[in-house]
């Protein structure tokens, strides 16, 4: 973990006598965080993912109000039972609030102070990736997604993410210039028993969006895909967008942009795949539904073998074999303003001809009445692992 520190003790006291005493318990957070902190120096706040604000002592309030501007969102404060620590913290913590600003005061046991810092350690970083974020949108999202318009210039002042157009001409130009790269993914899928033009042309669409990933300096991108299904290409997106998702370059289907978002968060905060799904069957009396959808990250299923596209007939999709277990479903609204999360039991894999090509059923936590009444759009992304609270505390600090 990239942690920085910055102390802050009053003139009065010792700093040789203080700094001793605080030692053991320094480095018994260190060791239980997993981290080693790093006293920030010249002012390099910016070379940190996180910066903790450790109050030793009473009397620093006016020392930190000096540097707080320095000092990125939200606040992580460290406070000890002595010297007026804690007292000092909330003074400084009153006075963040009353700027609108957020923050937290880590005190108490080593062990309650370092799983703090780890969870927040994981919204902090992913807030910071989030705002540095260039999302391409390779044409306009698909027509059906009637509510999922997101205000370019809202989100990058709230989430500091720049919307990139691309327009599918210039993808079906790249596509045309036949761009090729090889890794793990891109050999195993040559290898798979599967029409071979089919998958090289597939592949072409993959070189393609890889190729303007690095022109236009993406960290993800979602694709406008029913437009490849003419003629002039007459392919789909599936696998490309599967391998960059192994990539670790989130990717979505149907330039579905609030999606995007969405799977960039969970994705940001976990370092997991993260699957982009319709719902498609629910069952309320048992809390049960159904996702299906033909892409999804290729590192993420136990194994999988190439179909077609499910609406199309053609191309190239996969069915993934996903792992059982716990399992997060997330959606966020385009503004971000308001989201669903709940924990969930994946419990089986399907292989139904009636729905697209990677199916999964799920027993959820949450009702899934929120699905039929207050369902934020129809795709919503899915992880492996329970990951609600740190979920909740993204949201609680964006």
């Amino acid at each position: 973990m990239n942690i920085g520190i910055v102390s802050f003790n009053s003139s009065f006291a010792d700093a040789e006598i203080l700094n001793k005493s605080l030692k053991p318990f320094v480095e018994e957070l260190e060791n239980k965080a997993g981290c080693s902190f790093e006293e920030v120096k010249d002012e390099d706040f910016d070379r940190y993912d996180m910066v903790i604000s450790f109050v030793k002592t009473g009397g620093t309030e006016n020392l930190f109000k000096n540097v707080y501007r320095k000092i990125r969102a939200p606040y992580v404060i460290l406070s000890t039972d002595n010297s007026n620590s804690l007292a000092a913290s909330m003074e400084i913590l009153s006075f963040l609030r009353q700027k609108g600003l957020k923050g937290e005061i880590l005190h108490g046991s080593t062990d309650y102070i370092a799983s703090r810092i780890k969870i927040l350690y994981k919204v902090v970083k992913a807030m910071k990736k989030l705002r540095g974020a260039r999302f391409g949108i390779v044409g306009k999202p698909s027509d059906w997604l009637i509510a999922s318009d997101v205000d370019y210039d809202r989100i990058r002042h709230k989430a500091g993410i720049e919307l990139v157009d691309i327009t599918i001409d210039e993808l079906k130009q790249e596509i045309a210039n036949k761009h090729v790269y090889e890794n793990n993914y891109v050999n195993d899928l040559k290898r798979k028993k599967f029409d071979e033009k089919e998958i090289e042309d597939a592949l072409y669409i993959y070189g393609a969006l890889k190729f303007l990933t690095e022109k236009y300096k993406l960290s993800g991108l979602t694709l406008r895909c029913f437009d490849l299904l003419g003629d002039d290409i007459h392919n789909t997106g599936c696998l490309a967008l599967a391998i960059l998702n192994g990539e670790g370059v989130p990717a979505g289907c149907e330039g579905d942009i609030p999606s995007l978002i969405s799977m960039a968060i969970l994705h940001f905060l976990t370092d997991n795949p993260v699957f982009m799904a319709n719902p498609s069957k629910i069952d309320v009396d048992e809390n049960r539904i159904v996702f299906a959808h033909c892409t999804l990250p290729i590192n993420m299923p136990e194994s999988y073998e190439l179909d077609t596209h499910f609406e199309s007939g053609i191309g190239v999709a996969l069915r993934g074999k996903i792992s059982l277990g716990e399992g997060t479903v997330f959606k966020a609204s385009g503004d971000l303003d308001n989201y669903f999360v709940s924990g969930c039991e994946i419990e089986r894999n399907l292989s139904e001809n009636n729905l697209c090509r990677s199916q999964i059923e799920l027993l959820m936590n949450r009702d899934v009445n929120y699905f039929l009444r207050e369902s934020i759009g129809n795709h919503h992304l899915i992880v492996n692992g329970n990951y609600t609270g740190l979920v909740d505390e993204f949201f609680n600090y964006i």
